[in-house]
């Protein structure tokens, strides 16, 4: 099972952006401008968001290391767990960079102000609740999921990763299901911090808050398909057929297993409410104040 991509066969951004060292790259650029002029300013704040998410990737890293027993002492450690955290970054760093440098290039976009909010959410850093835990870092990192998958070879890192950390928990639940379950409940009875939930660019205080209602308008990422990755979690791990668990993981048990019927019902109800409610325009700095 091959879960990370290294070495001269591994995509990487310059494979799909203009070569600059080429006597046509003129003629590229132009061709990029002229593309970019049919998409829509809604669609560049999300690939602004998910670009800005992608780029504060120093952070996640951070995060891998503070888990106990996962962790890279040294920086260059020679454990599978240390090996996968570098290599797992180094496949995200393309992500940032090729939406970066396509954003640039667009010239539909304040990089400036990007900038701005890549720098804050890098200095404001966040915590998902993980508590050095490895059990519940890597619960974290597969129930979220992405809001970035739209890529082709996004979506082709993301699977592959997302697979390793449902079979990293799978092996767990073989081993201390009672554990896994107990902080499984206590995770999600929590609320869920998403990576850039406190980007700012220091002009807009609802700035995450605004880029997520352009997200779910566009149906990028939605409430929805919250619960389904939830489901989908329950029937990868087969939760609800598990035995010989304790009684308090037993209670844990019948509360996951409930959980994406009861998000689903909440975010067809907020979806509903959002319908009957009238769309306010929002301005983003990262489009030169343009209102979507």
């Amino acid at each position: 099972m091959q879960l990370l991509e290294t070495g001269e066969k591994s995509w990487q951004p310059q494979d799909y952006l203009p070569d600059m060292a080429q006597g046509d790259w003129e003629q590229d650029v132009k061709d990029l401008r002229e593309a970019a002029e049919g998409c829509p300013d809604d669609l560049f704040v999300v690939l602004v968001g998910d670009m800005v998410t992608e780029e504060a990737l120093p952070t996640y890293q951070t995060l891998l290391n503070t888990f106990e027993g996962c962790d890279d002492p040294t920086g260059t450690t020679n454990s599978a767990w240390a090996r996968w955290s570098r290599g797992w970054t180094s496949e995200e760093n393309r992500h940032g960079d090729l939406l970066n440098k396509y954003l640039y290039l667009s010239g539909k976009c304040d990089l400036r102000a990007i900038e701005v909010t890549i720098q804050h959410l890098i200095t404001t850093g966040f915590n998902p609740g993980a508590k050095k835990d490895l059990y519940r870092g890597f619960l974290y990192t597969t129930a979220p999921g992405t809001c970035n998958g739209s890529a082709p070879k996004f979506a082709g890192d993301e699977g592959r990763h997302e697979k390793a950390y449902q079979e990293f928990s799978t092996e767990i639940l073989k081993r201390d299901p009672d554990g896994l379950l107990m902080e499984f409940g206590d995770l999600m009875r929590g609320q869920i911090v998403m990576p850039a939930e406190l980007m700012t660019d220091g002009k807009d205080a609802k700035l995450y808050e605004n880029f997520s209602e352009v997200a779910q308008r566009l149906g990028v990422y939605t409430a929805l398909d919250y619960a389904d990755i939830i489901q989908h979690l329950v029937d990868h791990w087969k939760i609800g057929e598990l035995t010989g668990l304790s009684s308090e993981a037993e209670k844990e048990q019948e509360y996951i297993c409930r959980l994406p019927t009861r998000y689903r019902k909440l975010a067809e109800r907020s979806m509903n409410k959002k319908k009957d409610d009238e769309v306010v325009p929002h301005s983003f700095s990262w489009i030169f104040d343009r209102k979507v």
